[in-house]
């Protein structure tokens, strides 16, 4: 376990995963063995979204890509690369063609191995300030790899009627349940704020929408995204890639609190 501290604010990170994000010893963080979902956050790469309606075959320029539901990197262990009191930088590498096993099978997929025609390095950079997180995510891999990415936080609801603004938009939890495992679509947007008994304002670099997704009340994702799975059917899934040029590409995700307080 990884902690980082920068005044009042801390974060808890367990294997490259943030479970803990306090401000004032008030938690942020949707926390495991509490209902709706056993993560606090994961990524989602070199695909988002559902597979099961192809087999889990995903059409790539080269060779075979079998991946499950949000692609196989969830699959592979975050190495710690380095640390300081405020930072943290977690990495995972993937050579082309190594069979991984699925920890969804055979519960949740058919498919007991999973495989990714391409080399790739993943790097997860978490650093803490006053009163905020700023995550980014580097990746390097073969030119032209085909990729999608996404970030996938939990966060944690105390008030019976939290919202969502964005765009000048106000989006109510009870319409997010209504969307269901699909998940909605926050379309070309880059902030975005959660309105709880406090208020949280994430702002992303590099993505393009965002998701949000919740099954029960005392919690939300709000996911950064580079495209929305649902917007083509699961066998056009490959026209939502983006493609690897000569040099790494970067995406950040900010994370700013503010007590309710404080918000006008």
């Amino acid at each position: 376990m990884e902690t980082l501290v920068f005044g009042h604010t801390q974060l808890s990170i367990e294997a490259g995963e943030l479970v803990s994000f306090q401000v004032n010893k008030k938690e942020l963080i949707h926390q495991k063995g509490s209902p709706g979902w056993r993560n606090s956050d994961t990524e989602m790469f070199p695909v988002i979204g559902p597979t099961s309606e192809t087999q889990n075959r995903i059409q790539v320029p080269k060779g075979n890509a079998i991946q499950d539901q949000h692609g196989l990197l969830r699959e592979l262990q975050y190495v710690l690369k380095s640390r300081t009191e405020t930072n943290a930088i977690f990495g995972k590498t993937y050579k082309a063609g190594t069979v991984v096993k699925n920890s969804k099978f055979p519960d949740k997929s058919d498919s007991p191995l999973l495989v990714w025609p391409y080399s790739f390095e993943f790097e997860k950079s978490i650093s803490v300030s006053e009163a905020a997180v700023e995550i980014s995510f580097t990746i390097r891999g073969d030119k032209e790899m085909p990729y999608m990415i996404g970030y996938h936080p939990a966060f944690k609801i105390n008030t019976i009627k939290p919202q969502i603004k964005s765009k000048d938009k106000i989006i109510s939890l009870t319409e997010i349940l209504a969307v269901g495992n699909r998940a909605m679509e926050i379309a070309d947007c880059q902030d975005i704020e959660l309105i709880d008994d406090y208020e949280l304002k994430i702002s992303t670099a590099g993505f393009k929408h965002f998701m949000l997704w919740t099954e029960v009340p005392n919690m939300l994702c709000i996911e950064p995204i580079t495209f929305y799975p649902y917007a083509l059917p699961q066998s056009l899934l490959h026209e939502g890639f983006a493609y690897l040029d000569d040099g790494p590409v970067t995406f950040k995700v900010v994370m700013e609190f503010k007590e309710k307080s404080e918000c006008k």
